[in-house]
């Protein structure tokens, strides 16, 4: 057997066996119609406090906001917090105010920048306002069932638990090819690839849809205050949690997330950040899922050596693959979809930044540049257009729109707050 056909048999293998294994553990996920493992009452339930950064008017946001108004729980406040006086979200929370007057609905206005993410900034403002001892952090763009506080907290009534977190699956705002892309990117490649990560024993994830924590677990590695220069704070605010020896938990809630991009140049702005974050977090792994991405791999394999064992793998891969499209037409979309897959990773292989909400961030994570927890130093971010400069530090921090290593300034300023997603 010649190098060629080594390796064609063994990339047809691997992209094939990883294909039938994600496409296996969706199916078992959807098979089991997971329950809610909590009772409304039950004695285990503690009062919450759900903590959401907002940043413009996204197209969803009052409906997905108004989920959270409807849970199925005796004692929970949402903290919503804004950098800006004139931030279009505010409409939307006092909205929410009029039509759920029963709800303990509390807001920030503040806009001092503690640190190069403006997202964990906005957390570090919002987080006096949180009267409760349980929190959960969960992105804007999510819509959620009226059980899903009840079940997403849930686990932290166990002491050795840290952090809980969730899946989520794609919903489409408006129509268009490169939003149906988007869905499959999370539906189709980013959650088989989490469930394939869990079932082999790994806990190293915690998803910006949903993290729910004790705020003693918080205040043990330091609040928020040391993610306040970390790009990918969610996954951090698992791991630092992690490391003082408490559980991550993925919990059997999935949640629905907003996807808006309407144009590949987003598209592909957003999926190379999450890229290039995925490579800051892990290069080795990163350096080899390029056999996720099925079509491609299989095609190449064939192409290398078109043998019986390899065309036969080829066949089984592509059947799984098209498993977990799950409709006809996500189906016909999946050799696109693998395909800017694979070429997002290639130009992901290389670049020291990303573009986030206006931001150019910085791919390495800098944690050094995070103060200790309790201080607050108070840079405030540039006023809005036609404000004056009463009040703003002379040091403030730019938030100017900039060109990223994929060639393109990200002027959008109405996306989801999810660092991954």
């Amino acid at each position: 057997m010649d190098w060629s056909t080594l390796a064609a048999t063994s990339l047809a293998c691997l992209s094939a066996g990883y294909a039938v294994a994600a496409a296996w553990l969706s199916r078992r996920t959807l098979a089991a119609h997971p329950a809610g493992n909590v009772a409304p009452g039950d004695p285990c339930q503690r009062p919450v406090s759900v903590l959401k950064p907002l940043c413009g008017g996204e197209p969803r946001l009052y409906e997905n906001l108004a989920s959270l108004c409807r849970q199925q729980h005796p004692a929970y406040q949402l903290v919503f917090g804004v950098r800006a006086a004139d931030d279009p979200a505010i409409a939307v929370v006092e909205r929410l105010r009029a039509d759920f007057p029963d709800c303990d609905i509390a807001l920030a206005v503040d806009p001092c920048v503690h640190g190069s993410n403006l997202k964990v900034s906005n957390l570090i403002n919002l987080l006096p306002l949180a009267r409760h001892p349980w929190l959960v952090v969960a992105d804007s763009d999510i819509a959620v069932a009226p059980d899903y506080l009840a079940r997403v907290t849930a686990p932290l009534a166990d002491a050795g638990v840290g952090v809980v977190t969730c899946l989520y699956r794609g919903r489409r705002v408006g129509g268009g090819l490169w939003s149906r892309l988007g869905v499959q990117f999370i539906d189709a490649w980013f959650v088989p690839s989490v469930r394939i990560a869990h079932a082999g024993g790994s806990r190293r994830f915690a998803f910006g849809a949903t993290l729910a924590l004790r705020r003693e677990a918080l205040d043990a590695i330091g609040s928020f205050d040391v993610l306040s220069n970390r790009l990918a704070d969610d996954f951090w605010l698992g791991e630092l949690t992690r490391r003082k020896g408490l559980a991550t938990v993925l919990s059997d809630v999935v949640v629905s997330t907003d996807v808006t991009e309407s144009h590949l140049g987003a598209l592909w702005s957003h999926e190379l950040r999450w890229m290039r974050t995925i490579r800051s977090l892990d290069p080795l792994g990163f350096a080899f899922i390029f056999i996720t991405f099925t079509w491609p791999m299989l095609a190449l394999a064939s192409w290398l050596a078109p043998t019986p064992v390899v065309l036969g793998a080829a066949l089984a891969g592509l059947l799984a693959r098209s498993l977990l499209a799950r409709s006809v037409g996500a189906m016909l979309l999946a050799p696109l979809r693998d395909t800017l897959l694979l070429a997002e990773w290639a130009a992901a292989l290389s670049g020291s930044y990303v573009s986030w909400r206006g931001q150019v961030l910085p791919v390495s994570e800098r944690p050094e540049r995070a103060r200790p927890a309790g201080s607050r130093t108070h840079q405030h971010a540039p006023a809005p257009a036609g404000a004056g400069n009463a009040g703003m530090a002379p040091h403030a921090l730019p938030l100017t729109a900039k060109k990223t290593d994929d060639g393109e300034s990200d002027r959008q300023t109405s996306i989801s707050t999810n660092e991954m997603a």
